[in-house]
């Protein structure tokens, strides 16, 4: 299975989808929430952006699907291109697929020995490898500190420096072995989880694209649609919080002269998270954090 949908019945209700409307899926990956999506089309249509080439593979033979193979950051562009400006809904996912985890050459998995690659996309030049064996120690201490959260973050930093002098870290167990010191006793996985997190954050640069798309959603999707997000990580879900909240990232909607707020979107229902069944069927899900919202 390339991989299981997060919330899929869930965040596709939160979509409510036309029969005629036009939607995004802005992570297609396995395609289980588009197929999900495509059910409820008639004469509809669903546009599905993926960066990865692999993407491709789990492309279904339907009239009603167009597929992109392109970062979502350009979601505008290629809205444009289609003419399907404005949109009734879309959905991002923003975990990696259990198939990109499940390859070890892709390097974004803690349990297998591969390169340390983890690039999203194949044709992007800066790969966790560049990261770790060329910024320096400064550099390296902003990426585990801001994108991995990790408060040992400056010991990790001086030792990586420490080791590439010798030879460089060319592998996700060269990382492991050179780190294995500063991981808590019984924090193993998710100290190394971590790590591994920021490295790819910043190889992708998620946040930045995130915000990108976030802000252009705005500008296409029509009024009373729906944007629908899963998150995984406190940092995305802080943007995504803030920016159903309010329309920016801080989080506070901007007020007229009379007080009343002037926030071009607001949130639909409480934060969903998937129930037991779901977490212990798919453990990559117990993470996943679903917000609703609607554009006014």
């Amino acid at each position: 299975m390339y991989h299981i949908p997060v919330l899929a019945e869930e965040s596709v209700r939160g979509l409510n989808v036309s029969p005629s409307g036009a939607y995004v899926d802005v992570t297609y990956g396995g395609g289980g929430h588009s197929a999900l999506i495509l059910e409820k089309l008639n004469t509809g249509k669903l546009l599905a952006f993926d960066q990865d080439p692999d993407a491709k593979k789990n492309l279904p033979d339907n009239d009603k699907l167009i597929f992109i193979n392109e970062n979502f950051r350009y979601l505008k562009n290629f809205l444009k291109l289609y003419r399907v400006i404005p949109v009734d809904g879309i959905l991002a996912d923003l975990g990696v697929s259990s198939w990109q985890f499940d390859q070890a050459e892709r390097g974004f998995s803690t349990r297998f020995d591969g390169p340390l690659d983890m690039r999203m996309d194949k044709k992007n030049s800066l790969s966790a490898e560049v990261v770790v064996n060329t910024y320096d120690q400064e550099q390296l201490l902003e990426v585990f500190k801001l994108y991995g959260e990790l408060k040992n973050a400056r010991r990790i930093a001086a030792e990586i420096v420490f080791h590439r002098q010798n030879a460089d870290i060319a592998s996700t167990e060269d990382l492991k072995k050179v780190l294995q010191k500063l991981a808590p006793r019984g924090k193993e996985n998710k100290f190394f989880a971590q790590v591994f997190q920021a490295l790819r954050i910043e190889v992708n640069s998620e946040l930045e694209v995130l915000k990108d798309f976030l802000k252009q959603s705005l500008e296409v999707i029509k009024p009373g649609g729906r944007l629908v997000v899963i998150s995984y990580h406190s940092l995305e879900d802080r943007l995504v919080k803030n920016f159903m909240r309010s329309g920016n990232f801080k989080g506070e909607a901007e007020k007229d002269f009379f007080g009343n707020t002037l926030s071009p979107i607001k949130q639909v229902g409480k934060l969903i998270i998937p129930d037991q069944i779901e977490q212990e069927s798919n453990p990559r899900s117990r993470s996943a954090k679903l917000r609703i919202a609607e554009i006014l």
